[in-house]
């Protein structure tokens, strides 16, 4: 199917639906203001140049650009210091840089929010004693869940932090591949006001990926202490090729940069290779592009309500990440969304998505992704386990308008004979 073949049913359809999302959009392009004005801001403070974009080879001693886009960081996300580096590979290795740097031998680290992405389940270690894991390295593990409602179980958050030899709290902002809402930073903040208040020495960490730039604020501007994430989701605005970024306390900052690098150098090295630019670009669009693709979620959600298809968020809700959820009950239904998105797609429009094995999932996983940047989330893409109840996790959109023609493409497909 082409874009031209979109079913005249459907494009009535998306005329309703949009027509639903006003009030919605206002408030999202409200947030992108703002977030624009604090990120320039910080590009200004920080006196970014033409002289910043030239890239460094070898040890990347001095590298001007890589060192202002760090305090560019620290200062968007009210943080003491950042660490923005290519050398992470994922969001994975970020997160796990974090993750260390909250505790040692013999100390436990306890996520409050269930249990992590499948794929940090080989860094923790829990399975089995991964060479270099948390467990390798005698760092303990605990988790709790959350509260009936889908939110922070306070009380046992409270009870489970105070125990001793904890020294680090995870939040996982966004997710995942869990039927549960995404952390408001309130929550967050709640949380952390907690944590600190019952145990002084432990940390709380943020699993920022999908939500930087979703509300006027971030973790770390309420208590958070340290915050990582992927600079292929929303903090490289579609234009990072690659990397991730840690910001928070110095101390912790440091300690995770000795874990990226080795100890004794730290984020002193680190070549960039003429990435610079990109990053520097990546970041100043990154509030206009994480709110083109709210808007195509909020678009989804409109579209499925249309097609009587459960799915999480709602129009009216409000947002702290870029996923939506859409329960589809079926896994025919889910292949033909993903074949839909494919479809639409600027890059790899002619590839049939099919389920398959993925390294760190316990089931086949269907992906679509038809991106400039392999396995980037800010472009729009749909996957999920095939597994009941067949819900498909749909993020991202450069653009809304192209986003919008992905969503059509994907209805169109399900609606097929």
């Amino acid at each position: 199917m082409k874009l031209s073949e979109i079913k005249p049913e459907v494009r009535k359809m998306a005329k309703q639906a949009q027509a639903r999302c006003q009030m919605r959009f206002a408030e999202i392009d409200a947030v992108a203001e703002e977030n624009t004005r604090r990120v320039l801001e910080a590009f200004q403070d920080q006196r970014v140049s033409d002289s910043c974009f030239s890239g460094t080879t070898g040890y990347g001693y001095d590298d001007l650009g890589r060192e202002t886009l760090d305090r560019i960081y620290a200062q968007v996300f009210g943080a003491e210091a950042g660490l923005v580096r290519i050398g992470f590979v994922n969001g994975t290795h970020a997160l796990t840089a974090a993750m260390f740097s909250l505790a040692g031998p013999g100390e436990t680290i306890l996520a409050v929010t269930g249990t992590p992405y499948d794929t940090l389940q080989t860094a923790i270690g829990r399975e089995d004693k991964a060479f270099g894991s948390l467990k390798f390295y005698g760092i303990g593990y605990a988790e709790i869940g959350l509260a009936a409602d889908g939110g922070p179980d306070y009380e046992k958050i409270r009870k489970e932090t105070a125990r001793p030899g904890v020294r680090g709290v995870m939040i996982q902002r966004s997710r995942g591949y869990a039927d549960r809402k995404a952390l408001s930073v309130e929550e967050i903040g709640k949380i952390c006001e907690l944590v600190h208040q019952v145990n002084p020495l432990a940390n709380v960490m943020v699993d920022n990926c999908y939500g930087e730039f979703t509300d006027v604020v971030e973790p770390s501007h309420v208590g958070a202490d340290i915050l990582a994430g992927s600079l292929i989701k929303n903090p490289g605005g579609g234009l990072a090729p690659t990397g991730g970024y840690i910001v928070g306390k110095s101390k912790l900052v440091e300690r995770a940069a000795m874990r990226l690098t080795t100890p004794g150098i730290g984020g002193e090295c680190g070549s960039t290779l003429g990435n610079n630019r990109l990053l520097f670009q990546g970041l100043f669009l990154a509030p206009h592009t994480v709110a083109q693709a709210m808007k195509t979620a909020v678009f989804c959600s409109a579209m499925m309500e249309e097609l009587g298809i459960e799915s999480i968020p709602e129009v009216e809700d409000k947002r702290s990440d870029i996923i939506q959820m859409v329960k589809l009950r079926d896994p025919e239904k889910m292949k033909r969304f993903c074949r839909g998105i494919q479809a639409g797609a600027p890059v790899d429009s002619f590839v049939t998505p099919q389920p398959a094995p993925m390294p760190g999932y316990d089931c086949p996983i269907i992906m679509a992704a038809g991106s400039f940047i392999q396995g980037s989330s800010i472009e729009l893409s749909a996957d999920g386990p095939m597994r009941d109840p067949y819900t498909v996790y749909l993020q991202g959109g450069l653009t809304y308008e192209s986003g919008k023609l992905g969503i059509m493409m994907a209805v169109s497909a399900m609606l097929e004979d």
